[in-house]
């Protein structure tokens, strides 16, 4: 083609920290974002908190004013799904019409996963990805309602401090044996589970929903596998999110839980990138796919630098956040693969550090900035703390990161 044309396929963070980066970077071509959805690039962690609560105001949410992208040189285009694209020929197909590329990104982020059927076109029963379905519940969020969250992840959970501290009755009903599961270890479950119980939350764990009762079409209630029946107004459904690589997969492209990526963010398919949380990377060997603030501002940017021919690998110290009622829940580091957890408690909150075999690999601060701050510092030296240095009496993450290395 004539002219140098980067194109970025989805509008979110990953998106806007790939076109500043080029841009920065000194990239002087013509650059493109295309997003489905018809808002500029915003941000998600706040739809379940902030925004739900109407603390923040649509114009908060985006990322950049609408004239930034302007005067920066950035075309962004919005209410524009792609809908193919051939790497051969490096043309896409967006509102009916080809545009050539010469370099493109993935930045399509992910989508909820489907609905069980049973919920499936339920009046009452949301979702929580993106601005549009926080502006629909937004409306659902009334004193005296009953709200059923099936799903005890951050999400699920943010939401339901929300729900509850505007006058709600909220039951969670999480079918693993406890809420985040997946994600946490059993003590950092309890915590958070105490904190909900505390304001008024009835979480049921190892429970699932076995029938769906309505009437004209709209939820009123739910029955469990262990006969409890359930009123319900408005019901949540957060049972997780999949990677969108629908685009890459017809294209021909590698994926696997994501579009598959290395270490400097580039495809199977040449002139061809892919960040934030549809892309799958090697992370200590093992492929990963992570779903945060900071990976899709990083990895982001380690595949822009990679466009324009300053490649460096992304081996991230990932961190991860959750706000509820008056707790933050800061959490560094990925804890697969622990086989040992230290709990400590100081005069400002509590942590739980993760170990494998022997060695730190991440640590949940609760309340607790102090030690979150010495962790991510201490992972980030690659600094080795030990089960049994953790597990002494006067140990300080503060002090120990201070000191000189051996």
């Amino acid at each position: 083609m004539d002219q140098e044309h980067i194109v970025i396929v989805g509008a979110g963070q990953a998106a806007a920290s790939l076109a500043i980066r080029l841009r920065h970077g000194g990239y002087s071509g013509r650059l493109t974002i295309f997003g489905d959805e018809s808002h500029p690039p915003y941000q998600r962690p706040p739809l379940s908190k902030a925004y739900l609560k109407r603390e923040w105001t649509v114009d908060r949410l985006y990322l950049r004013p609408t004239q930034f992208w302007a005067d920066l040189g950035v075309e962004v285009v919005t209410s524009a799904p792609v809908t193919a694209i051939d790497p051969a020929a490096h043309t896409l197909v967006v509102g009916g019409r080809t545009v050539a590329w010469s370099k493109l990104a993935f930045a399509t982020g992910t989508r909820p996963r489907p609905l069980p059927a049973e919920f499936a076109g339920l009046k009452g029963v949301h979702e929580l990805r993106g601005l549009a379905d926080a502006d629909r519940l937004q409306d659902e969020i009334r004193p005296g309602r009953r709200l059923l969250v099936l799903g005890g992840g951050y999400v699920g959970l943010e939401t339901a401090a929300v729900a509850v501290a505007a006058g709600l009755s909220v039951v969670v009903v999480e079918r693993a044996p406890r809420i985040l599961e997946r994600v946490a270890c059993a003590q950092t479950s309890a915590i958070i589970r105490d904190l909900h119980e505390g304001h008024g939350v009835r979480i049921l764990e190892g429970r699932s929903v076995v029938r769906v009762v309505t009437q004209n079409d709209a939820i009123t209630a739910v029955e469990l596998d262990d006969g409890q029946s359930l009123p319900v107004d408005v019901a949540i459904v957060g049972i997780g999110v999949l990677p969108r690589d629908e685009l890459a997969r017809a294209a021909g492209i590698a994926c696997d839980n994501g579009v598959v990526v290395d270490g400097f963010g580039r495809t199977s398919a040449p002139d061809i990138w892919a960040a934030g949380d549809c892309a799958v990377f090697p992370l200590d060997g093992v492929p990963t796919r992570l779903e945060s603030v900071q990976n899709a501002v990083d990895q982001a940017e380690c595949a822009a630098d990679d466009m324009l021919s300053r490649a460096r690998a992304y081996a991230p110290v990932p961190w991860f956040w959750s706000d509820q009622y008056d707790v933050k829940l800061q959490i560094v580091g990925l804890n697969r693969g622990y086989d040992a957890v230290v709990h400590r408690r100081s005069e400002r909150g509590q942590a739980l550090w993760y170990f494998r075999a022997g060695r730190m690999i991440a640590v949940d601060a609760i309340n607790d900035a102090r030690t979150y701050m010495a962790a991510k510092k201490l992972l980030e030296a690659g600094t080795a703390i030990s089960l049994a240095e953790a597990s002494e009496e006067g140990f300080d993450p503060v002090a120990r990161m201070r000191r000189p290395a051996a």
